[in-house]
């Protein structure tokens, strides 16, 4: 029987007479674009989150720039982020003109090191992005003492920890404001595209509804240059609905996880992943660290089993960034040291216990 990475269609099946009824009803009503569901969404993710104000848009990567955008971040600048992450988190910096400054990571949670940040800030440091990496938060608390000390803005790329918490806040409250990414693949996944901000900054909310419409005020009254990044209506109705569900799915994720800490422990030289005494990890990715991920990614997809590296290489080691004027490539040896070397095994909602067991036995296997 083969395992596959993720299984979508499951969450399909258990919703499947709401979503099928939701798709008529878009149809029927050829309401498209904006409307009610988008509104009802938003209002669901800002309940969920714990903040004032959830502002839909048309990607992850999408609410990464409009949070930069709103901010004004621009060029010279400097923003501190983390190598560990999607190209998406660095993009975005560069975008705007500005440079990311890259700085270690922790080498149990993969998350950015909160004791390596102070060291990089310069009089161009503008702001800090931490990632809320493979489902588990960043150490908010650490990281939001240093940007008040040194008058940064924090923004959190929690695109991959929908309903993670840390402490007794959830991801998407920490910093001025929070991307999220709706990608079919994400804890709270659509059938496309889709993301969002939360926040609790009125003027800042404002401000990215504003830009994230052409910039448009009043019907064809443009008070600045946006872009165009929105949310459909079957795709908002479709995650308000999957919404229902996410605790629930992330509860079968953690239990997979757990299972695989209690089977795989000690054996080969493999590292499992850490979670934090301050947060709840929700598992959009498990990842399992050896020095022979390579090989064990191969070994378990001639038996079947989906899996892959996440990441081949850490950011900063990546080309493209030393075409930037003035970029100079950080040495960041915990970053470095897990390139090639971290492996996803599935976790995904409604993996059966026979899938678990197939994937132990197939890793107990390679080492025998």
């Amino acid at each position: 029987m083969a395992v596959p990475m993720l299984d979508l269609r499951i969450q399909y099946t258990e919703l499947q007479n709401e979503s099928d009824a939701l798709w008529r009803d878009v149809m029927s009503n050829a309401a498209y674009i904006g409307g009610p569901r988008v509104t009802q969404l938003e209002e669901d993710i800002a309940s969920y989150c714990g903040v004032k104000h959830c502002i839909a848009c048309g990607n992850g990567t999408d609410a990464l720039f409009l949070i930069l955008e709103a901010l004004g971040i621009r060029k010279r600048d400097e923003v501190i982020t983390t190598p560990w992450t999607f190209f998406a988190t660095a993009e975005c910096i560069v975008h705007m003109g500005a440079t990311p400054v890259f700085v270690d990571i922790e080498a149990d949670t993969y998350n950015i090191d909160p004791d390596t940040i102070e060291a990089a800030i310069t009089p161009r440091t503008k702001a800090i992005i931490p990632v809320d990496i493979f489902g588990q938060c960043a150490d908010w608390d650490a990281i939001q003492a240093i940007a008040d000390r040194h008058g940064l803005l924090l923004i959190e790329d929690a695109c991959q920890a929908i309903g993670a918490g840390y402490r007794t806040r959830r991801a998407g409250s920490f910093g001025r404001a929070a991307a999220f990414s709706f990608f079919p693949t994400k804890n709270l996944g659509g059938a496309g595209d889709g993301g969002c901000i939360t926040t609790d900054d009125d003027a800042l909310a404002e401000r990215v509804r504003l830009i994230a419409k052409h910039g448009e005020a009043g019907k064809y009254l443009h008070t600045a240059f946006g872009v165009n990044s929105r949310l459909d209506a079957l795709q908002a109705g479709l995650l308000s609905l999957r919404l229902t569900k996410l605790d629930a799915w992330n509860e079968q994720r953690r239990s997979a996880a757990a299972y695989y800490r209690q089977q795989l422990s000690g054996v080969g030289d493999l590292v499992m992943p850490v979670e934090r005494d301050y947060g709840r990890a929700v598992y959009h990715l498990f990842m399992v660290r050896s020095a022979q991920a390579t090989d064990i990614v191969d070994f378990l997809r001639d038996r079947g089993i989906g899996t892959a590296i996440y990441y081949p290489k850490a950011l900063h080691q990546q080309e493209v960034f030393e075409t930037l004027p003035g970029y100079q490539k950080p040495r960041l040896p915990i970053a470095e040291a897990c390139a090639n070397k971290l492996f996803a095994l599935p976790a995904w909602p409604g993996i059966q216990t026979e899938q678990l067991e197939q994937v132990v036995d197939a890793v107990h296997a390679y080492f025998d």
